[in-house]
């Protein structure tokens, strides 16, 4: 094949992915060549990443793009968001690479709230308050092993610290930085003054660069064990940057969802809004591609129906528990937000008791899930529901009709939970490309070598390449209520 190939490496809190991508006659083709798996482990208190076998699995699916004799030109790497490593002035990693959903950011809002307030600091960065976002876990380090920051000489998003294992080039993308709370909405740099104000070393924070930024070939040392040289460019390397670059949407008045472990309902703007009803709403202002702005709210996602997989799912396919959650008629919906549920011993009671907890003494007209298909079925409801209330404060926020939802990723191949919504949202609902985040890694790329002009083409391009399938409304429900549709 002669045709320029480019490489989308695309890593999930669950695991990642190495795809090819190339255009031929104006459109895009992909191929897969590499799948691995990731997970937080227990490392001694902590839950914490592997970052070595990442390391390792970026490599070794490198080689085997040499040993399909599919070399690609350019490669690039996106990953989730607010996650990050310090190094020393040597390069060396300082401490562990703990995991967002470790518990040593337990009250850290507190600490940062003594530095700056919770509204001061949203009308700076614009980000949604999570407990997970880097503000909280840098002050967890602060307060708890101050040591770390003391030897640190750089910091580096977990993409950002890929990248220069691959390079030898030391920057932080614009989007994945923009997860932090730590960048400055407007001015799309680094605040210095909330780094002051937090007592965070300024001269850790490297220079940012805009996604497209190309940063060099392969260290000897990489081009030596994988056989051959590329250029690495930075894609928007937070996957729901890369996500949303590739929505071929129907309208301009559309809502995107990105569908898989996380939920990111949202839309794209010119301008944040950091305003006091945006904070309370628990929206976020994260960087996109092109410097839009991707306002949006993170939504609990299948980590729900991942965990009860785990749990209670005896090894079935995940298409089996769709099948029964249709079979169910267990209506419960519960908050899917709720800080319950971010790392719970075991998700099935924690949904149990949030199921429970709708019930009077007397009475409880909805009960709580039993079975396998039962729970799915409740969180599938409660991923709607909150969708339709997401939808509706994005309205009123935005001061925007919107006329369709655009759903993309690994979520959009669940018809069930694709007509749910447009049910209870009582919109369209056009479902794919399911490689959203890879395409999006990809055309960035595209874009950057000269294959495509801009966005908008690699939109076009997107849109006459992968099928989409449409859900209409069927039924008038309401899930407003906690006796479900």
């Amino acid at each position: 094949m002669n045709t320029k190939m480019h490489l989308a490496i695309d890593i999930g809190a669950s695991g990642g992915r190495h795809i090819l991508g190339w255009l031929e006659e104006g459109k895009i083709y992909t191929e897969e060549v590499h799948r691995f798996q990731n997970g937080m482990k227990q490392m001694g208190e902590h839950l914490c990443w592997d970052i070595d076998a990442l390391v390792n699995e970026v490599v070794t699916g490198l080689k085997r793009c040499a040993t399909l004799g599919k070399i690609p030109a350019t490669v690039g790497i996106d990953t989730w968001g607010v996650d990050f490593v310090l190094l020393d002035k040597k390069g060396n990693i300082v401490g562990p690479t703990i995991a967002y959903r470790d518990s040593r950011t337990d009250a850290m809002d507190i600490e940062v709230s003594k530095c700056i307030s919770e509204s001061e600091l949203y009308s700076y960065v614009g980000l949604q308050k999570m407990l997970i976002n880097t503000i909280y876990q840098l002050m967890a380090i602060k307060v708890q092993t101050p040591q770390y920051l003391n030897e640190a000489a750089h910091l580096l998003m977990m993409p950002d610290y890929l990248h220069y294992r691959l390079c030898g080039v030391m920057k932080n993308e614009y989007t994945i930085a923009s997860t932090s709370a730590l960048l400055n909405a407007e001015s799309k740099t680094w605040d210095y003054e909330i780094l002051k104000r937090c007592g965070f070393p300024q001269e850790i924070f490297c220079d940012i660069a805009p996604p497209g930024t190309a940063l060099g070939g392969f260290t000897d040392e990489i081009k030596e064990i994988v056989g051959f040289d590329c250029t690495v460019i930075m894609p928007p390397s937070h996957d729901t940057a890369s996500a949303f670059l590739a929505v071929p949407a129907k309208s301009e008045n559309s809502v995107y969802i990105s569908s898989g472990t996380w939920s990111l309902m949202g839309v794209e703007l010119t301008k944040p809004i950091t305003t006091e009803a945006s904070r309370v709403a628990n929206f976020t202002n994260e960087g996109g591609y092109d410097y839009r702005y991707r306002y949006l709210k993170n939504i609990a996602g299948l980590w729900l129906l991942q965990s009860i997989h785990k749990e209670i799912g005896n090894n079935m396919g995940y298409a089996e528990l769709v099948k029964l959650a249709q079979a169910s008629s267990c209506n419960c919906i519960f908050e899917v937000n709720d800080e319950r549920f971010a790392a719970p011993d075991r998700m099935v009671d924690a949904i149990r008791d949030a199921c429970l907890e709708q019930c009077t003494e007397s009475t409880c007209t909805v009960p709580a899930p039993q079975s396998v298909g039962d729970f799915a079925r409740s969180i599938f409801l409660s991923l709607a529901k909150s969708y339709a209330d997401t939808m509706n404060d994005l309205q009123e926020l935005t001061g925007t009709k919107f006329d369709s939802i655009n759903i993309i990723g690994g979520g959009s191949q669940n018809a069930y939970l694709n007509q749910l919504t447009a049910n209870v949202c009582k919109l369209p609902v056009y479902a794919g490309p399911t490689e959203g985040t890879a395409l999006g890694n990809i055309v960035s790329q595209m874009i950057a070598s000269g294959v495509l002009s801009d966005y908008k083409a690699a939109r076009h391009a997107i849109s006459q390449s992968f099928d989409i399938k449409l859900f209409e409304p069927e039924l008038d429900l309401d899930c407003g209520s906690s006796r479900g549709c």
